[in-house]
């Protein structure tokens, strides 16, 4: 059974009209439309309060027996989505700090003393050129792979 027929039933069954659904909800008679002809799906929090009013759990309201149904998929696709969100954030804060650590090796280099003591030996911090390098080039492979998964994401996502 799909969402939306479940609340109708619901609604139908405690004898309920849509405007008196919706006052107890706290939203417009027009949403409580859309939710039973499945134009558009509630929030988690008002999932709950609807489960709370018909006294029935949040396992029998969303997955409505035994079958996936929209409101299911909706929330597996949410969960997912707000992952690869959190996912693209943190690899963009890698990416981020490794650019800002390579070019402060670059600019600790440029202005460290380099100096040649009594015995002739030359100290200078040389290891810092490559140890930079080597951070760019880490950031912007972040930032490579970061963006072409986000590319491959929001063309699947279109179809």
């Amino acid at each position: 059974m799909e969402f939306g027929e479940k609340i109708k039933e619901l609604r139908t069954k405690n004898q309920l009209t849509q405007e008196k659904f919706a006052i107890r909800l706290n939203v417009t008679r027009q949403a409580v439309s859309n939710w039973e002809n499945n134009r558009n799906l509630p929030d988690l929090e008002m999932l709950i309060l609807i489960s709370s009013i018909f006294h029935i759990s949040l396992d029998e309201l969303i997955l409505g027996g035994s079958n996936v149904n929209n409101m299911t998929e909706k929330l597996i696709k949410d969960g997912s989505e707000t992952r690869r969100a959190k996912l693209t954030m943190v690899t963009t804060l890698i990416g981020a700090f490794l650019l800002f650590f390579g070019f402060a090796c670059f600019f600790i280099k440029a202005n460290s003393v380099e100096y040649i003591d009594a015995i002739g030996i030359l100290h200078e911090n040389f290891y810092l050129i490559p140890i930079g390098f080597l951070f760019i080039f880490a950031g912007m492979m972040v930032f490579i792979f970061t963006g072409i998964r986000f590319i491959i994401a929001f063309v699947a996502h279109r179809k």
